[in-house]
């Protein structure tokens, strides 16, 4: 008997910080007014599946001094979908037990108990969680994707032991801009000036980053321009969501000034701003943009890929320039980088721009001799200008004799 009451109180104390147990199983609110005490029931239960929190059937109860009840904490019991079962047992193994604890609550949540807010203030009276239990669940809330995030993330902000500071009214502003919520991340902004937290660049950016995602440049500027007033010297990040926004509004010249303007702080942009800024422009077909871009990438130190030299191909095709979009094809070969079929049907349509036909098949020919074999999409290039010469079975013998007479040498 000794030994079981021994691990009563183990398992009390690891679930249920503030209260005791006393006379076999009778449970007690430590330091409370309260007299009545309540019966725990451990006599029920092995010690081993408290820890497992599955099948437990015990309730635990607080209740005032009017005799009312407060509140009701049940630990899942046997009535637990395989879904349900499935996710408890992928919980983090070293999430805390109280953590643990909540989150199976959480996984196993149904209207009828009451709400998410009296869920969480009856984990915060019986446990007494710390603010990492705090992370540790709004962590995994969040790689689920659980609905009931925002919720959570937001009781949270109201209890002590969260022990909030302002980087976590940041990440709720994000997740709402991660769901184009921008009304709710306005309104939000305006509690957290009410609250007394001033803001800060990194909030500042995220209302960039968020109005950018939205397609609202003008809205992101504006945000923009406070982080100036600030008085602080702009970060990358800060940087790179402006550019962003205007690269999403058709503005890749406004985005190329705040580049330069950062390479004149030796700011280095991240090569995915880069890359926005060179693919825009190639889109559009402004070679003069693409190849000044691409000529920062290499002066920032930042070593092109096949996609980023594919892209220089692409605006040169684009504005009918066959010989500038072969010399960017071969640098790009001369890198070691294998052509895409992609990149070969740049060059082709560059070709077909100036009306080169022999050019763009002694192109063809050089890539075959190479072991490059072109693919649909630059096939569908020749195709079409073919068939628009109307010369589509001339130039299949042609291609048919040189590919006989290529397998025979």
């Amino acid at each position: 008997m000794m030994g079981t009451y021994c691990n009563n109180n183990l398992v009390c104390n690891l679930y249920y910080p503030h209260y005791s147990i006393i006379n076999r199983g009778v449970l007690s609110r430590r330091n409370s007014s309260c007299q009545n005490p309540i019966y725990f029931g451990f006599h029920k239960h092995r010690f081993g599946s408290v820890l497992a929190g599955i099948g437990m059937e015990e309730v635990v109860k607080e209740v005032n001094g009017e005799n009312e009840r407060r509140f009701r904490w049940i630990e899942v019991g046997k009535k637990v979908t395989i879904e349900q079962r499935q996710a408890i047992s992928e919980l983090p193994f070293r999430m805390s037990n109280r953590s643990k604890a909540l989150m199976r609550q959480i996984i196993c949540f149904s209207a009828e108990k009451g709400t998410i807010s009296d869920l969480l203030e009856s984990w915060v009276r019986i446990m007494n969680p710390i603010r990492a239990d705090w992370l540790s669940v709004l962590k995994e809330l969040r790689i689920m994707e659980h609905p009931v995030y925002l919720e959570v993330a937001k009781h949270a902000l109201q209890e002590e032991s969260f022990e909030v500071n302002i980087r976590d009214y940041t990440k709720i502003i994000h997740y709402y801009g991660k769901h184009n919520l921008l009304e709710d991340a306005e309104n939000f902004l305006t509690l957290m000036k009410e609250m007394g937290f001033i803001y800060d660049q990194v909030i500042l950016t995220t209302m960039v980053h968020m109005y950018s995602k939205a397609g609202h440049h003008d809205r992101a500027k504006e945000y923009f321009e406070e982080i100036k007033l600030l008085g602080e010297p702009l970060d990358k990040r800060s940087y790179g969501a402006m550019i962003m926004a205007y690269i999403r509004a058709g503005m890749p010249e406004e985005g190329e000034n705040l580049l330069q303007e950062m390479e004149t702080q030796e700011i280095t942009a991240g090569s995915e701003v880069y890359k926005a800024l060179l693919r825009a422009y190639s889109l559009i077909g402004n070679a003069e943009g693409a190849q000044r871009v691409f000529d920062a990438i290499q002066l920032a130190g930042i070593t092109p890929n096949d996609k980023m030299c594919s892209l220089v191909v692409n605006a040169y095709a684009m504005t009918g320039q066959s010989q500038k979009a072969l010399i960017a094809f071969e640098n790009m070969r001369k890198a070691s980088f294998k052509p895409t079929d992609k990149c070969i049907a740049s060059v082709l349509v560059a070709y077909e721009k100036e009306g080169k036909i022999n050019t763009a098949l002694e192109f063809l020919l050089d890539l075959e001799k190479d072991g490059i074999v072109v693919g649909e999409e630059a096939s569908a290039v020749l195709a079409k200008w073919f068939r628009k010469l109307g010369v589509v079975e001339e130039v299949e013998l042609v291609l048919r004799d040189f590919a006989t007479s290529h397998q025979i040498s």
